[in-house]
């Protein structure tokens, strides 16, 4: 137990350093979203997920967090998943990006307790997708662990969102480093911004 403790401590702290850190800068509003596909889970299932067809429904929701089985991007995952209804009927789809491995996002997706399997997740291995949006990773360091005890042996992105517009555009960028936004803020304004979207209102 001391030892699953010190690693969550060991994740809060990383993180919080990393938001004190010089970043680099994230992709700023009416750029045109890098498009990408890549391996996701939905529900415990790998799928390949392609923005370029997620955008053929309408805009998307992108958002970029650290790692699975962490505090905040835990409580990230519960409130997109509590909130996907809402998302839903402004006709947004929601994916998360992290550099978790596909098996730790297969047990993130499915639990009942964070994606609850109502959205997917997808894995940036190698943060490439996160370096296309201006995204730089930052290392794990040894001894961190999971809330469930697992060690964490991937790099973190920093917990950023992007809502992007049918036609590819960047319309909102959302971030937690230069905004101070909570896990949870980033699923509220994105909501908002989707919403306005979908009433044919000028996004904030």
């Amino acid at each position: 137990m001391k030892k699953r403790y010190a690693g969550l401590a060991a994740v809060s702290a990383l993180l919080a350093a990393s938001m004190a850190m010089p970043a680099m800068a994230a992709l700023k509003t009416g750029t045109t979203a890098p498009d990408f596909t890549a391996v996701a889970s939905r529900a415990g299932k790998d799928f390949t997920f392609s923005l370029k067809q997620a955008l053929k429904k309408g805009p998307v929701v992108l958002y970029f967090y650290p790692s699975a089985f962490t505090g905040g991007c835990d409580l990230e995952a519960h409130t997109f998943a509590t909130n996907k209804a809402r998302f839903d009927a402004a006709g947004a789809t929601i994916i998360g990006v992290s550099a978790d491995s596909i098996q730790r996002l297969n047990a993130f997706s499915s639990d009942p307790k964070y994606c609850a399997g109502k959205f997917p997740v997808a894995s940036d291995s190698d943060g490439k997708i996160a370096a296309s949006y201006d995204l730089k990773t930052i290392a794990a360091q040894p001894g961190m662990n999971d809330v469930r005890g697992v060690a964490i042996d991937h790099a973190f992105i920093p917990r950023t969102t992007f809502v992007i517009a049918r036609d590819g555009r960047i319309i909102a960028t959302l971030s937690s480093e230069t905004d101070h936004l909570r896990p949870d803020q980033h699923v509220t304004k994105s909501l908002a911004i989707v919403q306005q979207i979908k009433a044919g209102k000028k996004a904030p």
